[in-house]
Protein backbone atom coordinates (compact mmCIF):
# COMPACT_ATOMS: atom_id res chain seq x y z
CA UNK A 1 0.00 0.00 0.00
CA UNK A 2 1.22 3.58 -0.98
CA UNK A 3 2.90 5.13 2.21
CA UNK A 4 1.15 8.34 1.86
CA UNK A 5 -2.61 6.38 1.94
CA UNK A 6 -1.09 5.06 5.11
CA UNK A 7 -0.02 8.77 6.51
CA UNK A 8 -3.59 9.86 5.06
CA UNK A 9 -5.52 6.87 7.18
CA UNK A 10 -3.30 7.29 10.57
CA UNK A 11 -4.16 11.29 10.57
CA UNK A 12 -7.73 10.10 9.88
CA UNK A 13 -7.71 7.94 12.52
CA UNK A 14 -6.51 11.08 15.25
CA UNK A 15 -8.84 13.62 14.04
CA UNK A 16 -11.89 10.63 14.72
CA UNK A 17 -10.01 9.95 18.05
CA UNK A 18 -10.37 14.00 19.36
CA UNK A 19 -14.01 13.77 17.93
CA UNK A 20 -14.83 10.82 20.07
CA UNK A 21 -12.48 11.91 22.87
CA UNK A 22 -14.17 15.57 23.37
CA UNK A 23 -17.58 13.89 22.83
CA UNK A 24 -17.24 11.53 25.36
CA UNK A 25 -15.20 13.91 27.73
CA UNK A 26 -17.85 16.89 27.51
CA UNK A 27 -20.93 15.09 28.31
CA UNK A 28 -19.02 12.82 31.21
CA UNK A 29 -18.72 16.35 32.57
CA UNK A 30 -22.44 17.12 32.01
CA UNK A 31 -23.12 14.10 33.25
CA UNK A 32 -21.97 14.97 36.82
CA UNK A 33 -22.93 18.64 36.45
CA UNK A 34 -18.91 19.49 36.38
CA UNK A 35 -19.31 21.83 33.50
CA UNK A 36 -19.62 20.09 30.23
CA UNK A 37 -22.32 19.60 27.63
CA UNK A 38 -24.11 16.74 26.24
CA UNK A 39 -23.22 17.00 22.30
CA UNK A 40 -22.75 15.62 19.29
CA UNK A 41 -20.08 15.00 17.46
CA UNK A 42 -21.14 18.09 15.33
CA UNK A 43 -21.14 19.72 18.91
CA UNK A 44 -17.51 18.99 19.28
CA UNK A 45 -16.55 21.40 16.82
CA UNK A 46 -17.99 24.80 18.55
CA UNK A 47 -16.44 23.29 21.46
CA UNK A 48 -12.84 23.22 19.54
CA UNK A 49 -13.46 26.66 17.84
CA UNK A 50 -14.01 28.57 21.24
CA UNK A 51 -10.76 27.13 22.90
CA UNK A 52 -7.19 29.03 22.65
CA UNK A 53 -6.18 28.61 18.35
CA UNK A 54 -9.53 27.52 17.80
CA UNK A 55 -9.33 28.54 14.38
CA UNK A 56 -5.88 26.55 13.37
CA UNK A 57 -7.28 23.59 15.33
CA UNK A 58 -10.52 23.17 13.38
CA UNK A 59 -8.49 24.05 10.53
CA UNK A 60 -6.61 20.62 11.23
CA UNK A 61 -9.62 18.85 12.38
CA UNK A 62 -11.21 19.56 9.12
CA UNK A 63 -8.12 18.14 7.45
CA UNK A 64 -7.83 14.85 9.17
CA UNK A 65 -11.53 14.05 8.61
CA UNK A 66 -11.16 14.61 5.51
CA UNK A 67 -8.18 11.94 5.52
CA UNK A 68 -10.29 9.50 7.35
CA UNK A 69 -13.11 9.56 4.62
CA UNK A 70 -10.72 9.37 1.82
CA UNK A 71 -9.01 6.26 3.75
CA UNK A 72 -13.06 4.67 3.96
CA UNK A 73 -13.58 5.78 0.29
CA UNK A 74 -10.27 4.28 -0.41
CA UNK A 75 -11.30 0.63 1.52
CA UNK A 76 -14.86 0.74 -0.32
CA UNK A 77 -13.38 1.05 -3.91
CA UNK A 78 -9.72 -0.45 -3.76
CA UNK A 79 -10.45 -2.55 -1.07
CA UNK A 80 -6.63 -2.84 0.26
CA UNK A 81 -7.22 -5.30 2.65
CA UNK A 82 -8.80 -7.89 0.20
CA UNK A 83 -12.46 -7.97 2.18
CA UNK A 84 -13.28 -9.58 -1.28
CA UNK A 85 -16.54 -8.80 -3.35
CA UNK A 86 -18.86 -11.43 -1.98
CA UNK A 87 -22.13 -10.56 0.11
CA UNK A 88 -20.35 -9.68 3.14
CA UNK A 89 -17.74 -8.28 1.46
CA UNK A 90 -19.84 -6.37 -0.69
CA UNK A 91 -21.86 -5.14 3.04
CA UNK A 92 -18.76 -3.76 4.59
CA UNK A 93 -17.36 -1.54 1.53
CA UNK A 94 -20.73 -0.45 1.21
CA UNK A 95 -20.53 0.79 5.19
CA UNK A 96 -16.87 2.05 4.43
CA UNK A 97 -18.36 4.43 1.50
CA UNK A 98 -21.50 5.13 3.84
CA UNK A 99 -18.98 6.20 7.12
CA UNK A 100 -16.71 7.91 4.24
CA UNK A 101 -19.82 10.34 3.44
CA UNK A 102 -20.31 10.76 7.11
CA UNK A 103 -17.04 12.06 8.09
CA UNK A 104 -17.04 14.05 5.07
CA UNK A 105 -19.86 15.70 6.03
CA UNK A 106 -18.13 16.37 9.71
CA UNK A 107 -15.38 17.76 7.63
CA UNK A 108 -17.49 20.42 5.66
CA UNK A 109 -19.32 21.15 8.86
CA UNK A 110 -15.82 22.05 10.72
CA UNK A 111 -15.36 24.34 8.17
CA UNK A 112 -18.69 25.97 8.08
CA UNK A 113 -17.79 26.35 11.97
CA UNK A 114 -14.49 28.15 10.96
CA UNK A 115 -16.36 30.61 8.79
CA UNK A 116 -19.09 30.92 11.47
CA UNK A 117 -21.85 30.04 9.38
CA UNK A 118 -22.51 26.52 11.57
CA UNK A 119 -24.72 25.97 14.79
CA UNK A 120 -24.09 23.88 17.97
CA UNK A 121 -25.06 20.12 17.84
CA UNK A 122 -28.42 19.15 18.14
CA UNK A 123 -31.36 18.31 15.99
CA UNK A 124 -31.90 20.28 12.67
CA UNK A 125 -35.02 20.44 11.54
CA UNK A 126 -36.21 19.47 7.97
CA UNK A 127 -39.29 20.04 6.59
CA UNK A 128 -39.52 17.28 3.95
CA UNK A 129 -39.41 14.84 6.71
CA UNK A 130 -42.61 15.61 7.76
CA UNK A 131 -45.75 12.97 6.66
CA UNK A 132 -44.83 8.79 5.40
CA UNK A 133 -42.14 10.01 3.44
CA UNK A 134 -40.33 11.12 7.41
CA UNK A 135 -41.61 7.68 9.29
CA UNK A 136 -40.23 5.68 6.14
CA UNK A 137 -36.85 7.04 6.33
CA UNK A 138 -36.86 6.95 10.41
CA UNK A 139 -37.47 4.00 10.00
CA UNK A 140 -34.64 3.00 7.19
CA UNK A 141 -32.29 4.89 9.79
CA UNK A 142 -33.45 2.88 13.21
CA UNK A 143 -33.09 -0.62 11.52
CA UNK A 144 -29.86 0.16 10.06
CA UNK A 145 -28.48 1.69 13.54
CA UNK A 146 -29.43 -1.67 15.07
CA UNK A 147 -27.65 -3.44 12.59
CA UNK A 148 -24.60 -1.44 13.38
CA UNK A 149 -25.03 -2.00 17.16
CA UNK A 150 -25.24 -5.76 16.47
CA UNK A 151 -22.20 -5.09 14.67
CA UNK A 152 -20.20 -3.36 16.65
CA UNK A 153 -21.25 -5.65 19.65
CA UNK A 154 -20.16 -8.76 17.45
CA UNK A 155 -17.08 -7.16 16.50
CA UNK A 156 -15.97 -6.49 20.39
CA UNK A 157 -17.32 -9.85 21.91
CA UNK A 158 -15.22 -11.76 19.21
CA UNK A 159 -11.95 -9.66 20.10
CA UNK A 160 -11.50 -9.22 16.14
CA UNK A 161 -11.10 -5.44 16.27
CA UNK A 162 -7.38 -6.81 17.22
CA UNK A 163 -6.24 -8.17 14.03
CA UNK A 164 -6.12 -4.75 12.27
CA UNK A 165 -3.19 -4.90 14.64
CA UNK A 166 0.33 -6.27 14.86
CA UNK A 167 -0.37 -7.39 18.11
CA UNK A 168 1.99 -10.04 19.19
CA UNK A 169 4.61 -7.53 18.07
CA UNK A 170 3.83 -4.86 20.69
CA UNK A 171 6.32 -6.00 23.21
CA UNK A 172 5.31 -3.69 26.11
CA UNK A 173 2.55 -5.25 27.87
CA UNK A 174 1.02 -1.85 29.14
CA UNK A 175 0.52 -0.76 25.55
CA UNK A 176 -1.38 -4.58 24.43
CA UNK A 177 -3.40 -3.97 27.07
CA UNK A 178 -4.61 -0.16 26.61
CA UNK A 179 -5.13 -1.10 23.17
CA UNK A 180 -7.41 -4.52 24.48
CA UNK A 181 -9.09 -2.80 26.90
CA UNK A 182 -9.70 0.75 25.31
CA UNK A 183 -11.24 -0.75 21.90
CA UNK A 184 -13.52 -3.46 23.65
CA UNK A 185 -14.61 -0.60 25.85
CA UNK A 186 -14.98 1.75 23.28
CA UNK A 187 -16.67 -0.14 20.94
CA UNK A 188 -19.15 -1.32 23.37
CA UNK A 189 -20.10 2.10 24.23
CA UNK A 190 -20.42 2.85 20.52
CA UNK A 191 -22.96 -0.68 20.32
CA UNK A 192 -25.00 2.05 23.45
CA UNK A 193 -25.39 4.43 21.65
CA UNK A 194 -25.98 3.34 18.04
CA UNK A 195 -28.83 0.84 19.97
CA UNK A 196 -30.29 4.23 21.62
CA UNK A 197 -30.06 6.22 18.33
CA UNK A 198 -32.23 3.15 16.72
CA UNK A 199 -34.43 3.24 19.82
CA UNK A 200 -35.08 6.68 19.14
CA UNK A 201 -35.37 7.05 15.68
CA UNK A 202 -37.96 3.60 15.52
CA UNK A 203 -40.02 5.85 18.20
CA UNK A 204 -40.16 8.51 16.73
CA UNK A 205 -41.28 7.23 13.45
CA UNK A 206 -43.68 5.62 15.39
CA UNK A 207 -45.14 8.78 16.91
CA UNK A 208 -45.27 10.35 13.61
CA UNK A 209 -42.70 12.87 14.81
CA UNK A 210 -40.07 13.36 11.97
CA UNK A 211 -39.09 16.74 11.64
CA UNK A 212 -35.99 16.48 13.69
CA UNK A 213 -32.98 14.73 12.49
CA UNK A 214 -31.72 12.56 16.19
CA UNK A 215 -28.18 12.78 16.90
CA UNK A 216 -26.13 11.39 19.49
CA UNK A 217 -26.54 14.27 22.02
CA UNK A 218 -30.44 12.69 21.78
CA UNK A 219 -29.17 9.49 22.78
CA UNK A 220 -27.54 10.71 25.74
CA UNK A 221 -30.97 12.67 26.76
CA UNK A 222 -32.32 9.19 26.39
CA UNK A 223 -29.66 7.71 28.77
CA UNK A 224 -29.99 10.59 31.27
CA UNK A 225 -33.98 10.11 31.82
CA UNK A 226 -33.52 6.90 32.60
CA UNK A 227 -33.29 5.14 35.86
CA UNK A 228 -29.65 5.76 37.21
CA UNK A 229 -29.65 8.21 34.42
CA UNK A 230 -26.34 10.12 35.57
CA UNK A 231 -24.15 7.26 36.09
CA UNK A 232 -25.29 5.41 32.79
CA UNK A 233 -25.05 8.28 31.19
CA UNK A 234 -21.83 9.24 32.45
CA UNK A 235 -20.36 5.38 32.04
CA UNK A 236 -21.22 5.50 28.02
CA UNK A 237 -19.50 8.80 27.84
CA UNK A 238 -16.11 7.62 29.76
CA UNK A 239 -16.41 4.81 27.03
CA UNK A 240 -16.31 6.92 24.24
CA UNK A 241 -13.28 8.54 25.62
CA UNK A 242 -11.68 5.74 25.68
CA UNK A 243 -12.89 4.75 22.19
CA UNK A 244 -10.94 8.09 21.02
CA UNK A 245 -7.65 6.62 22.80
CA UNK A 246 -8.20 3.80 21.09
CA UNK A 247 -8.46 5.90 17.71
CA UNK A 248 -5.24 6.91 18.87
CA UNK A 249 -3.46 3.89 19.30
CA UNK A 250 -4.81 2.64 15.99
CA UNK A 251 -3.45 5.60 14.66
CA UNK A 252 0.10 4.38 15.72
CA UNK A 253 0.08 0.61 15.79
CA UNK A 254 -2.46 -0.05 12.83
CA UNK A 255 -1.35 -2.87 10.40
CA UNK A 256 -2.02 -2.07 6.80
CA UNK A 257 -1.20 -4.60 3.75
CA UNK A 258 1.82 -3.76 1.95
Amino acid sequence: MNSKIKKMARAGYVAKGVVYGVTGLLTFMAAFNMGGTKTGQKGVFKFLEDQPFGNAILILMAIGLVCYSGWRFYQSTKDPENIGSHDKGKIKRIGFFISGLIYLGYAVYAIITLINAGSSGGGKTFSFLSGNFGIFVFVVIGLSLVGVCIFQIKKATSGKFLQKFNYKSITEEKRRKVIKNTGYLGIISRAVIFGVMAFVFLRAAYRSNTNDIKTTADAFSFLQDSAYGAWLMGLVAAGLVLYGIFMFMTAKYRRFQT
